[in-house]
């Protein structure tokens, strides 16, 4: 993974070369095409994704619930509080991904607790709004 492509990506722009470097030993960049699921509601748990281009839409029991674009990440929830997945996402377009697996993502809990503390902080967030759309909790 490039450490350029990470140093533009929102969620890891203040992050130093160093932790650069280390995050990008741990991600992959990939291409998915549109249609594509991603991640599919109630499956188990195995990686986190962030959009570099394109969009996806977020589902849970069809219902719509967000629309993502570049910078914007998923997977979160069900890594960090290791249950099955809460949604459903599907590429709408074609998409560029930064992908890390769980063995890597835990890695960087340890290593570099800002980028946790900034993704736990946004997952909180969709707790919230996925109750307030849906009832239920995430």
């Amino acid at each position: 993974m490039d450490v350029e492509h990470l140093r533009d990506l929102p969620l890891f722009r203040d992050l130093s070369n160093r932790e650069l470097e280390m995050l990008a030993r741990w991600t992959d960049e990939i291409d998915v095409p549109a249609g594509r699921h991603l991640m599919q509601q109630d499956a188990f748990a195995h990686e986190f994704m962030v959009i570099v281009s394109g969009t996806a839409e977020v589902v849970h029991d069809q219902q719509h619930l967000a629309d993502l674009g570049p910078g914007e990440f998923f997977g979160e929830i069900a890594l960090m509080e290791q249950h099955r997945r809460s949604a459903t996402v599907t590429a709408t377009s074609d998409l560029r991904i930064v992908v890390m697996h769980e063995r890597d993502f835990r890695a960087m809990e340890d290593d570099l607790p800002d980028v946790a503390r900034r993704i736990r902080e946004v997952m909180e967030e969709r707790r919230r709004e996925h109750f307030e759309k849906t009832g239920e909790e995430a």
